[in-house]
């Protein structure tokens, strides 16, 4: 079974960045891609970008790029998410999660059956 801990999370002012960390673990089936997402109360969950595990290819959602990095670490089996300019709208749990498809990332939480269990952004004005 593929496990993932998020991390990096938490509070910071309008204007600021955060770099977000997903390590993974375990087996189960072999891991594809790696994408992040959100989601806030009453909202449905929100794709933000997807790498290769190779980190050769990357995807980002439109509502994101130019604002959001996605990067895989020199550490085996770690990603980061880099968030810069974050706004109050930004508040928001984030998971990580790995794929297992033929493809080099998706933007569809249904290509995941692996998730972590978020790690949580809290963004003030």
């Amino acid at each position: 079974q593929v496990q993932l801990v998020e991390s990096g999370g938490g509070s910071v002012q309008a204007g600021g960045s955060l770099r977000l960390s997903c390590a993974a673990s375990g087996d189960g089936f072999s891991v594809n891609y790696l994408g992040w997402f959100r989601q806030s109360p009453g909202r449905e969950r929100e794709a933000i970008a997807s790498i290769s595990t190779g980190g050769d290819r990357a995807i980002y959602a439109d509502s994101m790029t130019g604002r959001v990095t996605i990067s895989r670490g020199s550490a085996k089996n770690t990603w980061y998410l880099q968030i810069n300019r974050l706004q109050p709208e930004d508040t928001a749990m984030y998971y990580c999660a790995a794929g297992g498809l033929w493809k080099s990332y998706s933007l569809k939480p249904g290509d995941y059956p692996a998730w972590g269990r978020g790690t949580q952004v809290t963004v003030s004005s």
